[in-house]
This record gives structure tokens, sequence and C-alpha cells, in this order.
């Protein structure tokens, strides 16, 4: 059953910290999963918050600060030592270590750094500082278990018992030689089921996935994602085992990325959450609201061009149909762009440009047609000119075919030029399709209804 936390549970916890009484505390978050700990620390105040991250004991408590939010976090490490950081950071894996060390002021990394007891715990997470956290050696961890491809299978089972004392889940066993190169993984079953004086080079398994040290995370949670890996390891130019990136992390990274890309899909340029200030939303979602503006003016400027026709009272009727044009053409170009956008995110976007494009106009000439009959049955009902009725219909069927190639090649053309193509959708496609849509459908309808 889930741990359901609630207002009363909360209010109790405040209760018992507000009279100090931490046996009591202790006593009703024994058995809480860090996780949980986590989401009751984010409804306290900051002191409250401080109050249980110090009466706790560490190896719960690193967990805790792991899992906060960002903002959270901060707020915590702000009212604790580097002492206190250092004691949390030395209950942690090398990678959340390195995550939250990097949040910290250089000074205060210093400082942390030099209080952790580990020695070597320390170096490793200096090394993982080194890299960009959008890499694969940002990412990974460095705690793992290797073993030697000397070693027959007694000592490797005597050097793994050692090694996994350091690791907090064993998902793989991988093989290096003298010089620390990856060669491949061991499969517990044929370690279990081989005699103990067998060497592991005779019976590790040579084909292993791996990724560089450099690569991109967004690459390496297609590659986990394709072959359906709990965990991967990262090598350097080398070929040499630097650690491995676990499938927790890549969640994470595909979570942060749907988020950012949905945000930018709905004209947002900047990580912003809702309970952020208004400053910072506004500096978010004011951009593509100009964007849209200059987008809304330049339609403007174009009705104006057909003001003389507009004056007729003959085609006076076209201009209520105006808003239906250009919310085909937006939400088709829409449609599109994020179609698009999803395949490429998962790199299932293949085939040539050409086979895409034609592709796209017998889609967009299939609905349009559909679209097209319904605006002339609409027509005939409402006893429009026939000719009136076949205008809007062809420029609608022009302008989805328009809107759709618009909406299918330039997230692809983005993509190509190394920008998320998340860019594209929203506000950027609605605004351009927009302009398009309005410019299409008077020029043809001048070219159809003579004016």
């Amino acid at each position: 059953m889930q741990f359901e936390i609630t207002k009363e549970y909360i209010q109790e916890i405040q209760q018992l910290i507000a009279e100090q009484k931490n046996d009591a505390l202790l006593n009703l978050l024994e058995d809480v999963h860090y996780a949980d700990i986590a989401e009751i620390i984010e409804e306290l105040n900051t002191d409250e918050s401080l109050y249980l991250i110090k009466l706790l004991d560490s190896d719960k408590t690193s967990d805790v600060i792991a899992e906060l939010d960002e903002d959270e976090r901060e707020k915590i490490l702000k009212g604790l030592s580097s002492k206190e950081i250092a004691e949390e950071i030395d209950e942690l894996d090398t990678d959340d270590a390195a995550d939250i060390i990097s949040e910290l002021s250089d000074e205060q990394k210093r400082e942390v750094i030099s209080h952790l007891e580990d020695a070597e715990h320390a170096k490793e997470i200096v090394e993982l500082l080194r890299y960009d956290e959008d890499t694969a050696g940002g990412l990974m961890a460095k705690e793992l278990v290797k073993v030697n491809e000397n070693w027959n299978v007694l000592t490797c089972v005597k050097e793994m018992r050692a090694q996994a004392e350091e690791v907090s889940r064993v998902h793989s066993i991988y093989v290096v030689d003298d010089n620390d190169i990856l060669k491949g993984r061991l499969s517990l079953k044929d370690l279990l089921t081989t005699s103990t004086r067998s060497p592991i080079k005779d019976i590790f398994i040579k084909k292993v996935d791996s990724v560089n040290v450099n690569d991109d995370v967004e690459d390496v949670a297609k590659i986990m994602q394709k072959y359906d890996l709990e965990a991967i390891p990262v090598i350097d130019e080398l070929g040499r085992l630097m650690g491995r990136i676990t499938i927790d992390d890549i969640v994470d990274v595909i979570k942060e990325e749907a988020e950012k890309d949905y945000q930018l899909a709905a004209g947002i340029t900047e990580d912003v959450e809702a309970d952020d200030t208004i400053l910072e939303l506004t500096r978010a979602r004011l951009p593509w609201l100009i964007l849209g503006l200059f987008g809304g003016l330049g339609s403007v400027f174009i009705m104006e061009g057909y003001e003389e026709f507009m004056a007729n009272p003959e085609y006076k009727r076209l201009f209520f149909f105006t808003p239906l044009i250009a919310a085909m053409a937006g939400n088709v170009g829409v449609q599109s762009s994020a179609i698009v956008v999803q395949g490429l995110a998962n790199d299932i976007i293949k085939g040539s440009l050409f086979s895409r494009l034609i592709k796209e106009v017998s889609l967009s000439l299939i609905s349009g047609i559909v679209l097209g009959i319904l605006v002339m049955v609409f027509g005939f009902a409402t006893d429009m000119d026939i000719k009136f009725s076949f205008t809007v219909a062809i420029s609608m069927l022009l302008v989805i075919i328009v809107a759709s190639l618009i909406g299918t090649f330039v997230p692809i053309i983005l993509d190509k030029r190394g920008i998320d193509p998340a860019i594209a959708t929203g506000p950027f496609i609605t605004t351009s399709n927009d302009i398009f849509g309005i410019f299409l459908f008077f020029f043809i309808a001048k070219l159809m209804l003579g004016f």
C-alpha cells in the first residue's frame, strides 16, 4: 500500500517539531521511505525542514537531500555548514554527490570536499565535477563491480564481494584488462555454474554496449531505451572503464527533457515552475508573446492590403472566415510539428525528405478535401453562393497543405542545425501559419472571385 501524506500527518510532524519531541519524531519517521520524507520536507518551512535533517541519521537524510527539488535543496544547504553537508555527501553515491556539490559556490565546494572523510570518494567526486552535466561523464556514477580477465572464478568472487559493499545495486559485472580497458561483461549464471579454477577470459561475454564520457545524455537515453538496458558502462577515448549510468538516472533525464520540450512547445523560453516569481515567469513567457504580437500585426497588414475588397458587400462575408482559416492553419501546423518532434526525440524519423514530403502532401490532401467538403455542405445548408463556398474550400485545402509542410519541415531543419526542434511547435508554428494562412486565403479568393 502506498504511503499517504495527509494534512493531519504534516500537522502532527509540525507539532512534534515545535515541542522538540525528538523520540516521537524518530519513531514516527523510522520506517518512512526517504522519497516520502523528501515530500514531507517540501510541505514544511525551512526551519522545520532543517530541524528534521539535523535530527535524522545522515544515511537517510543524504538520500532525502538528493531527492529534493533543486530550489528546496538550495534552501536546506544554505542552512547547513560545510562540515554538515560533507557528512551527507559521504553517504551518497558519487553521481548524486557530484550533483549536489555542483550547486554550491566555488568556495563552499572546496570547503565541503576538504571535509569529506573518504579520500577516494572525494577524488571520484572531483573527477565527475570536471564533466559537463549534459554528458555521460556528468551523469555516471563511479560505483560499479569490475573484474580482471586474467583472474579465475574464485578470485573473481572474492573481489566482487569486496567491491559490492560499496555498490548499492549490482546491475552488471564488467570485465577489464590490466589497463582497465573494457573487454566485456560477466554473466552471473556462468559465474555460478563454472569451476572456480576457470579463467574469466574463457567465460565472459565480449559483446557489451557502452557510451563515451563525452556522449550527450539524450543519446545515452536513446541507447538504453532501444536495448532495454538497466545500466550501461561509460568509457573514455582509450576504452577504459570510467563508470556506469543506471536506469534511474536516465528516467530523470527523460523527464527533464520532456518538461523542457513541453515548455518550449508552449512558448516558454526558460525552465520555470508554477511557484516561481512573477519576474521569472514573465521573462520565460513574454518573448514568445511578443513574437505572437508581431505575427498578429503582420496579419493586420495583410488584411489592410485588401481593404477595398472588404468594403464590397458582395465579398465582405469572406472576412468572417478568416478566424476559421487561421485556426485550421495553426492546428494543422501544430499537429504535424508535434508528430515530427516526437519522432525526432525517439529517433524514428527515417527515410528521405522527398518521401516525407510525399507523405505529408498526401495526408494534408485527404484532410483538406474532407474539411473542404464539409465547408461546401455548410455553404449549401446556409444558402451560400456555390462559387463563394468553393473558394473557401479550395483556400482551406491549400492552407492545410502549406501548414502541414511548414509544421513538418521546420522541426527537421532545426534538428539538422543542432537546434531543439521542440522550439518549432506552439507559438512559432501557430503564428507563422496564421500569417501564411490569411495571405493565401485572400490571395486565392482574389484569383477565384476576380475582385
